[in-house]
């Protein structure tokens, strides 16, 4: 059980972190005002914290990461409009049908394992003709998620960002996890952000906070942002409560990021040791573990040994390791895992 409270462990995502203590003070003592009236100095200090950390002129506070990528594809598409996507993106697979419910727009996948090329954006775009949809915009997702929290590498987006300029097309990057990105590599956000004409960043998964997401580029880009953040029902008050949150998350639990990785690593190393389990290579706090029948049932198994863990699929599990599970104390979660495993192997499945 986790930290000696009894509770499991829960590696299902790095969005069931709670609020520390100091965190909760913070947010509590937050200065507010009305950001509906741009008057809540907490989030425009975020705002603008944030649009530093990622290198562009502006930044907008949004409730989740869905909310940023949904007001991205309003900023940059048009109704019938197309999208060039890798497999498995996070705006085409997670958020509910919302692009083409809210924009209009269909999606273009492209590549392998989430990750693609220049080629393959030049291959994905459509004639310009009238009976073909406008492609518009293209989306890297970094770190992404469905392939296992790989790092979208950077000069592939660099040459990806210049086929868009060549062929007059924008570049959005859901940078949900691109802290695990520079965390990884040793790169700073901004110079993974650059080639980018808009970014979203998640608060609520790595970083540990409860709420909220943002989506940063140029001043025009977020004043139009801004409206569609109004249309969607994202335009909240006293938000710098909110906001604070995010603020000591980036202050005190950015640096951190690289015990997670190292924690998923090990994580990943043990089970891999494991005759009948498949292991991805691990990249950074995701752990994706491929076994060999139901996948429900090695989730009971580990429920039973005080883990929680996703399915990903009738055969597959995706682990995931955060502030909350990371440290001294991770190992016994990492035996009893391995553990609940070998017990199910044993029994052989339904």
């Amino acid at each position: 059980m986790s930290a000696g409270t009894g509770q499991p462990f829960d590696l299902r995502s790095d969005t069931v972190t709670r609020p520390s203590a100091a965190m909760r003070r913070a947010m509590a003592e937050a200065e507010v005002g009305d950001d509906v009236y741009r008057e809540d100095p907490t989030t425009r200090r975020l705002e603008e914290r944030v649009a530093e950390l990622v290198g562009t002129e502006a930044a907008l506070f949004v409730p989740s990461g869905t909310m940023a990528n949904q007001v991205a594809l309003l900023c940059h598409c048009r109704p019938g409009d197309e999208v060039v996507v890798g497999e498995g993106t996070h705006c085409a697979f997670y958020e509910s049908g919302a692009a083409p419910a809210w924009s209009g727009v269909q999606f273009q996948t492209v590549g392998r394992g989430g990750l693609f090329g220049a080629d393959d954006v030049r291959a994905g775009v459509k004639p310009r003709a009238y009976y073909c949809p406008r492609t518009s915009l293209v989306v890297v997702e970094n770190t992404h998620n469905r392939a296992g929290g790989r790092v979208f590498p950077e000069a592939d987006v660099a040459a990806i960002a210049a086929t868009c300029r060549e062929l007059g097309l924008a570049l959005h990057m859901d940078g949900a996890r691109l802290w695990h990105a520079a965390a990884a590599t040793g790169r700073p956000v901004h110079a993974l952000a650059a080639p980018a004409d808009s970014v979203a960043v998640a608060f609520s998964k790595g970083l540990g906070a409860p709420v909220g997401s943002a989506l940063c580029g140029s001043r025009a880009l977020v004043e139009a942002a801004l409206r569609f953040r109004k249309m969607l029902g994202g335009g909240m008050r006293q938000v710098g409560i909110l906001a604070a949150g995010a603020l000591h998350a980036l202050e005190h639990h950015h640096a951190r990021l690289v015990e997670d990785h190292e924690a998923a690593r090990a994580l990943g190393e043990a089970l891999a040791e494991v005759p009948g389990l498949g292991v991805a290579p691990v990249e950074t706090n995701i752990v994706m573990v491929t076994v060999p029948h139901d996948a429900a049932l090695f989730v009971a198994a580990a429920r039973e040994a005080g883990v929680l863990v996703s399915a990903f699929g009738p055969w597959n599990l995706r682990l995931v390791t955060h502030l909350d599970v990371s440290g001294p104390r991770f190992a016994a979660c990492i035996a009893a895992l391995r553990a609940a495993f070998e017990r199910e192997l044993a029994r052989g499945g339904p």
